[in-house]
């Protein structure tokens, strides 16, 4: 009998909390309109914080930047926080791409003196954002689907530009060198992954040509990825129960790689 009572006073509990997780779980991945709503409402929280980011070598003299630090690294403290709440297996979720991005950033924002010189990663923030399923299902359901690739492609060419920037001006930029702002920075690694070359600002020594180098094989092959989403004909991704190949014609009845019958669903838009 005491038995039976103890476990008729763990099983509220034990409701209660299954509760929340499944709100949470609902809320992150649902696609009602609540959970679109919360989403949004993430997502453009997180508009902001890429952009403090961004302006973040800027702003740094600023008296009060330590203070917007501190928020945001509470806003993604909760953040991480519910979605490992949410999550259906914390193993799982611990080792996703994106969960690593965000657990560096988030110390950076909490160790912002200590870890000055790694403050170049928050941008990362900018990819782990692309990933959320909220920009391009909403993409998807104007009809413009064909535009993912795209948009992926963009946001990491533009991740790859603004890392480099904070990297080169973190670790180059001094009075004498040539490069005394987050604009020369910003303005060499432009003109390096475009291959101008223009010449005018250059990083010394053995490890500013090793820096060009890498930015130039990593910057032309996201241009690549780019020029190749944007000019290449259009296929949407559904995966062949047979072969398991991922994209295929819009209108396509047959896997063309093994011949299954495909049951590819219709938008109404592409």
């Amino acid at each position: 009998m005491l038995e039976s009572r103890r476990q008729e006073t763990i099983r509220p509990a034990e409701t209660a909390s299954s509760g929340w997780r499944w709100s949470l779980r609902e809320l992150y991945a649902g696609t009602d309109r609540r959970a679109t709503r919360f989403q949004w409402a993430v997502a453009s929280i997180d508009l902001v914080i890429v952009g403090f980011f961004i302006l973040g070598p800027v702003l740094q003299q600023w008296r009060g930047y330590l203070w917007i630090d501190y928020a945001v690294a509470l806003l993604l403290a909760a953040d991480l926080s519910a979605r490992a709440i949410a999550s259906v297996h914390l193993g799982r979720w611990l080792r996703q791409p994106v969960v690593w991005v965000d657990l560096v950033v988030l110390a950076t924002l909490l160790a912002p003196l200590w870890l000055a010189n790694l403050g170049f990663l928050r941008i990362l923030r900018l990819w782990s954002m692309s990933q959320k399923d909220i920009f391009w299902r909403a993409l998807r359901r104007r009809g413009y689907g064909e535009w993912e690739d795209v948009g992926r492609a963009g946001i990491n060419l533009v991740t790859c530009l603004f890392v480099i920037t904070g990297f080169i001006y973190t670790v180059f930029a001094s009075p004498g060198s040539g490069m005394e702002g987050w604009i020369d920075a910003l303005y060499f690694t432009v003109a390096t992954i475009t291959t101008t070359g223009f010449g005018d600002i250059t990083l010394p020594g053995p490890a500013g040509k090793l820096t060009a180098i890498v930015t130039m094989i990593v910057g032309i092959s996201l241009f690549v990825r780019l020029a190749q989403a944007l000019f290449r004909p259009h296929k949407v991704s559904f995966r062949c129960p047979s072969c398991a190949l991922m994209r295929h014609e819009p209108d396509a009845v047959h896997c063309k790689a093994c011949g299954q019958l495909l049951t590819i669903p219709d938008t109404g838009g592409e």
